[in-house]
């Protein structure tokens, strides 16, 4: 973990912005205008995935991935100006919120401005052509990182950046070499004091097969010292293995336990439900119960929150990378209201540094505690949407319900459980 992470980034929630999709026009004038709207949300943190121009040559799609980028420097014109990128910055800023950029510096588009000046900078295959090192992201050529003036390029990039944002969301972080990324931090810091650091990093099945394939794959442990914050991809496919029937739900109780002793005391993880690569939370969990469970538990967990744009309406489509694909925005009230709540609750200094402990019980239930001082937070949550009576650490009496509105009693040391989830605050006994 990064010396200076701070925990307080456990109480925050992060929304997700793919700009060319988000509003009919697709443009940052579009994301400006509904802004109050996520604000309200209880967002800390807007994260814009990227910024820039898209290259043309290898395209996938019509307009192809924002993660081909062609010049570093500059913003999609298809997005607007960089007037506009700054008025967009400057109202997230006058909101209270945070704007983080996407970074993609593994790799740019084949007619990248670096590939035309610098093609001494990139990977290239035995035959002397441009590459990449991973085969199904054939629109994309990978950079080299044993070039010093990449380093010194990259660098000031960032700083250019850090002068208008306020972090930085690093796309495929453990492919770019740590000591880059340990240099990139230091001398941002410089520009930015406290720029907040997201490593995408990747799954455990990544990293083993990259490090056998010879590719220098960071594990998290690796990011961690450079970064703030990591994806929590050494469990997502635990969840989603749970979610086929593949695996009982206390394996998946058990890896989330694990995090706890094996990062350093002020770890960060982001917690999500679904984001740009993968299905939307409404799509694999569509019983509705069962959606608000994950989605309170999602909130619970030590870590920052991630939202991604038009979750808050139950969309089940994840909009293509590729071409114009809108989301499907719905009019769902109770889900707003539901992270609105959420939104209040992970405020509450216990989230901040706490014991955390995760457990499965019989009907489907994750039984979740934070310990802190004398006070505990515990969550009930059905994740199938199944009622039953639960066991748990409170003082019997009647508490406020944070996850779901309302009241939960606990009498003679239960709760019971009805298929909503259970949120409340109580003395430790």
């Amino acid at each position: 973990m990064a010396k200076n992470t701070d925990k307080a980034y456990r109480n925050q929630v992060m929304y997700s912005v793919f700009v060319r999709n988000h509003s009919p026009e697709g443009t940052f004038e579009g994301v400006r205008r509904d802004l109050k709207r996520i604000r309200d949300l209880g967002v800390d943190l807007i994260w814009l995935m990227p910024i820039h121009p898209v290259g043309e040559k290898c395209r996938k799609g019509a307009l192809g991935s924002p993660y081909a980028i062609r010049d570093y420097r500059r913003v999609n014109p298809e997005y607007g100006t960089l007037e506009d990128f700054n008025s967009l910055v400057d109202e997230i800023h006058a909101l209270g919120m945070k704007c983080v950029i996407d970074v993609v510096y593994n790799h740019t588009s084949p007619d990248s401005w670096l590939a035309e000046h610098h093609p001494e900078w990139f990977y290239h295959k035995p035959d002397g052509s441009f590459g990449n090192r991973v085969g199904d992201w054939w629109d994309v050529i990978d950079l080299d990182y044993s070039n010093p003036g990449l380093w010194d390029y990259q660098i000031d990039t960032l700083k250019y950046w850090a002068s208008i944002v306020d972090g930085f969301r690093c796309d495929v972080a453990p492919l770019v070499p740590l000591e880059f990324w340990l240099r990139a931090r230091a001398e941002v810091e410089q520009v930015r004091p406290g720029c907040f650091w997201l490593a995408e990093s990747v799954e455990p099945s990544f990293v083993r097969e990259g490090r056998a394939g010879g590719l220098g794959v960071l594990s998290d442990a690796e990011c961690f010292q450079a970064f703030d914050a990591c994806y929590d991809y050494d469990i997502f496919h635990d969840f989603h293995k749970y979610l086929r029937g593949e695996i009982p739900l206390s394996l998946y109780a058990d890896r989330v336990n694990r995090q706890e002793t094996a990062y350093p005391d002020n770890y960060v993880k982001l917690r999500f439900l679904e984001n740009h690569d993968q299905a939307r939370a409404a799509f694999v969990v569509p019983e509705g119960e069962a959606l608000l469970n994950w989605t309170a538990f999602l909130y619970f967990q030590k870590g920052l929150t991630l939202l991604y744009g038009g979750q808050e309406a139950g969309c089940a489509h994840r909009p293509d990378l590729f071409d114009r694909d809108g989301v499907a925005w719905g009019d769902r009230p109770e889900l707003a209201a539901q992270l609105k709540r959420l939104a209040a609750l992970k405020k509450n200094p216990i989230l901040t540094d706490s014991r955390y402990e995760v457990r499965a019980l019989p009907r489907d239930i994750l039984y979740a505690t934070h310990r802190r001082g004398d006070r505990c937070l515990v969550g009930v949550f059905s994740v199938r949407g199944k009622g039953a009576p639960v066991k748990v650490d409170a003082p019997d009496g009647v508490y406020p319900n944070l996850a779901s509105g309302g009241e939960v009693e606990v009498y003679g040391g239960m709760v019971s459980c009805k298929g909503a989830p259970i949120i409340f605050e109580a003395p430790i006994l």
